[in-house]
């Protein structure tokens, strides 16, 4: 699949939404962000970007670990992902590149279909913070293929008490019925000058464009 009909993007961001809400995640999810083209109403949508915003897990369950990587050749079980969900869902299970349980990439496999053109964003931060974080940091380093695109829509966010939907920003993104500016000019005005944020809104245009199937890209602030 190298696009989605708009009514299908809708549809797989619900399903994602229903997966966090229903079923055990390897981390704690605290809010589900949808942004770039789904906000803005097209039709077809090229890819769907999602954000996912989760707590760094720090329990020390060093005896189950053990068992995990014994198992699985993977370390981490129980420290940075929960061991409850590798034992409920051990063919969602995957490691970076040093061998341990990565977060995204578990989230990832769990949340988005390989087959599909969706791109997921995880990092401990809100959505809100990590577009200044991530933009501060890409223009002192000119890597703007990491900036955030930050036309966003927050459609959950963890309550304390299972979660809360907005149903309004469901239907405003199933209707298309947000009004946001293009992406240089969203970048002006996070305070980009007309040339920058061009540059800028390229650049994020070409990373979204190598981008095949399901991407996943974890981040820590």
């Amino acid at each position: 699949m190298s696009e989605f009909a708009r009514d299908d993007a809708v549809d797989r961001v619900e399903e994602i939404l229903r997966t966090v809400e229903t079923e055990t995640m390897p981390v704690p999810v605290r809010e589900l962000w949808v942004l770039g083209d789904v906000a803005l109403g097209l039709d077809p949508i090229d890819r769907l970007d999602v954000y996912v915003t989760k707590d760094i897990l720090l329990t020390d369950d060093a005896d189950r670990s053990e068992a995990f990587e014994a198992k699985y050749g993977i370390e981490g079980v129980g420290q940075t992902i929960r061991a409850d969900w590798a034992e409920e869902y051990p063919e969602y299970l995957k490691a970076n590149a040093n061998g341990y349980a990565a977060p995204e990439k578990c989230l990832a496999a769990q949340l988005v279909p390989d087959d599909e053109p969706v791109h997921l964003e995880v990092c401990n931060a809100s959505f809100e913070d990590n577009v200044t974080q991530r933009l501060e940091s890409a223009k002192r380093r000119g890597d703007y293929e990491q900036i955030l695109d930050p036309r966003g829509a927050c459609l959950w966010v963890d309550d304390g008490d299972g979660g809360r939907r907005s149903e309004e920003a469901l239907r405003k993104l199933r209707e298309g019925e947000f009004v946001l500016p293009t992406l240089p000019q969203s970048l002006q005005m996070l305070g980009m000058d007309e040339d920058e944020a061009a540059d800028a809104a390229d650049a994020v245009s070409a990373f979204r464009n190598r981008q095949d199937g399901a991407s996943v890209r974890g981040d820590v602030v």
